[in-house]
């Protein structure tokens, strides 16, 4: 499946514009087990989606670092990257479990890191 992708100028602004709806957003995802952890594959799935929903932008390329421990508190960031190689930070906080759905806040960075050169 080919994933559209927004040029690079579009993505800076959308990246402060994410930054701006991001404020305090939530979401929740079934993790399927009786110890609910969240792999960072759906999860960074999951923020794609969310992330889409809110802006009416293409699905953009996030990657998670590590899986998500189904645990009230529990904190991880995951990473925005832009086509031009720009990245945004999204700071994700585990704020209940309910069964094996895990709901969580995400908030995105208020600015944009530039591409490596």
């Amino acid at each position: 499946m080919t994933i559209a992708r927004l040029s690079a100028a579009k993505w800076s602004l959308s990246a402060v514009a994410v930054g701006v709806l991001l404020a305090g957003c939530s979401a929740s995802v079934s993790a399927g087990k009786t110890d609910p952890k969240l792999s960072s594959d759906k999860l960074a799935d999951s923020l794609a989606d969310k992330l889409a929903a809110t802006t009416g932008q293409p699905k953009p390329d996030i990657t998670c670092p590590e899986d998500l421990a189904g645990k009230v508190g529990t904190e991880t960031r995951c990473t925005l990257t832009a086509d031009d190689g720009s990245t945004l930070g999204v700071s994700v906080t585990v704020t209940s479990v309910d069964g094996e759905q895990i709901h969580y806040d995400f908030k995105a960075d208020e600015t944009a890191s530039p591409a490596p050169n």
